[in-house]
């Protein structure tokens, strides 16, 4: 935590026209590491400049998220990016909408009713069937899958994927992560069925504050995922 520095935070165009910049007291931000801070749509750019302007006497990181995921795209995953991709693939394998339960039947129904038709949309939109299993341990899932989740990662700009592999992680489906940055659901469905077997657990056996507490995290990651999904879609 640092002293605020400055005393006005904006947005403009870089001046060599490759995007927008986010300015303190007229001076462009560099990222952390010291690199041009440039981010790809006007909207983000001023989303971010809104952060630090909302900061007050003391600079608090962890609250600037959207400036957070743009600075890991450009610090950390610029050159790195086929690893990520690699990283973020491996959820094909272990992804949280494959694995269902056997009892108690209405779990493994509700499972199946909430959870299939998007394992059936990713098999036909994206060309990534996976199979369901009811072991504890991975299933071997089709190649066709994997190839049809690298052709959407591969596409994706080093913003968008920076917060895809975020929302993924926090997720544990690659699924679920693919069809919010998609449209085919919205930040609060991707936080329920994310949750489904805990809000189970919850329903029949109750739920204690440290449970809530870290719902509560989760859903506020998703929809700040959300949000930067629409802010890089704002052209």
């Amino acid at each position: 935590m640092s002293k605020r520095f400055y005393k006005v935070a904006t947005s403009a165009p870089a001046p060599d026209g490759s995007g927008f910049q986010v300015l303190l007291d007229a001076k462009p931000l560099p990222t952390p590491a010291g690199l041009p801070f440039v981010v790809p749509t006007r909207a983000l750019a001023q989303a971010i400049a809104s952060e630090w302007q909302e900061q007050g006497d003391d600079i608090k990181p962890q609250t600037m998220v959207m400036m957070q995921f743009a600075s890991t795209a450009i610090d950390r995953v610029g050159d790195n990016r086929a690893d990520l991709i690699e990283g973020v693939l491996k959820y094909a394998e272990t992804d949280l909408l494959c694995h269902r339960a056997e009892i108690p039947p209405e779990l493994a129904a509700r499972q199946m009713e909430r959870w299939q038709p998007l394992l059936d949309w990713a098999g036909e939109a994206l060309s990534a069937p996976l199979n369901v299993t009811t072991a504890i341990v991975p299933i071997a899932q089709p190649e066709a899958a994997k190839a049809g989740f690298a052709k959407v990662l591969t596409a994706l700009d080093v913003f968008t994927l920076t917060a895809l592999a975020s929302l993924v992680g926090v997720c544990g489906s690659l699924v679920l992560g693919v069809a919010l940055l998609q449209g085919r659901l919205k930040g609060d469905e991707t936080y329920q069925l994310s949750q489904l077997d805990e809000f189970w657990q919850a329903d029949n056996w109750g739920e204690d504050d440290e449970a809530k507490a870290r719902q509560a995290g989760i859903k506020r990651e998703i929809l700040e995922t959300e949000r930067f999904f629409e802010l890089m879609r704002d052209a």
